[in-house]
């Protein structure tokens, strides 16, 4: 595997220009939330490379297990991907995966030890996630479950993130439910709007769900998770004193998706389908910068 083999191969499976700055936010804002709600200061900076370390980490470790779960599927159905068309081997990205774990216990270990229990609770349901907990037919016929149980990996790693900052202490503060719930109905959202297809993007074998619902009744169940985070952004922006800015900042981008949500539930074109994933993208962006970063100017001005 050559290093322009491996660049071409993120650029398309782990674009590090999109998830980067994502994550940035991402695991920033766990952490910042989970100090304002306990009334803490922030931890030292390392805190928050580690916590943005630890993400790019995880989320790599996700996109290889994919790539385990779905070769059979992308070899039939999607050749043009970099592994099933020879640019990069399953045994070669695997590997990769493999040397990352290591390094994510280093980086939890020189923070905060007991971090590990965190991880090791994400690794977990990662792997019952990659093994489609021992029943995949049974979970693919079950669509909406299927989405369910695999999404539950997101507050599972808000915790582990939020935990960078709350572990030193011995407690997280009672209102750190809000945003992990939060983290769950975004990663819905995310999942959802990568997923809305135009009708001749739709490849037989692949799972979409345009596919499922129709692209309709596809967007207006998005926009439903949208409205839901939303709520939730709120509810987090109430608990660590930045209500308004919440109800101002969110209800913008919450008109927003309304926006694109609407254009594509009138015309499901592929333009259409392009401004629904990057819209997704932009909507948890903004939803963990206001959640995390508003409280933290307000006190500061």
């Amino acid at each position: 595997m050559t290093l322009t083999a491996l660049w071409t191969y993120q650029k398309e499976r782990f674009p590090l220009a999109k998830t980067g700055p994502l994550l940035a936010v991402f695991s920033s804002a766990s952490i910042c939330v989970s100090a304002i709600l306990a009334d803490r200061p922030l931890p030292a900076f390392g805190g928050f490379v580690a916590g943005f370390a630890i993400a790019m980490l995880l989320f790599f470790q996700m996109r290889v297990c994919d790539e385990y779960k779905d070769h059979d599927d992308d070899r039939r159905y999607r050749p043009e991907r970099p592994i099933p068309r020879g640019l990069v081997s399953l045994r070669q990205i695997i590997t990769l995966g493999i040397i990352s774990m290591p390094l994510t216990v280093i980086i939890a270990w020189g923070w905060h030890p007991p971090v590990l229990w965190l991880l090791a609770l994400v690794w977990i349901w990662l792997a019952a996630m990659t093994l489609e907990f021992g029943a995949p037919d049974w979970l693919k016929a079950r669509p909406i479950l299927y989405l369910l149980s695999h999404m539950a990996i997101m507050p599972l790693i808000d915790l582990l993130l939020t935990g960078i900052e709350w572990m030193p202490y011995s407690g997280a503060a009672a209102g750190l439910g809000l945003f992990l719930a939060l983290s769950f109905v975004n990663g819905c959202v995310l999942e959802i709007g990568r997923k809305l297809w135009a009708p001749d993007s739709e490849i037989a074998g692949v799972d979409t769900y345009s596919a499922l619902w129709g692209p309709q009744k596809a967007a207006r169940i998005w926009v439903g998770c949208v409205g839901l985070s939303y709520g939730l952004l709120i509810g987090v922006g109430f608990a660590t004193g930045a209500l308004w800015w919440s109800v101002i900042l969110g209800g913008i981008g919450a008109a927003a998706c309304l926006k694109r949500a609407r254009d594509y539930h009138n015309a499901p074109t592929p333009k259409a389908e392009k401004q629904m994933d990057t819209i997704a993208g932009l909507w948890v962006f903004a939803c963990y910068g206001i959640a995390g970063f508003v409280p933290v100017i307000s006190r500061v001005i």
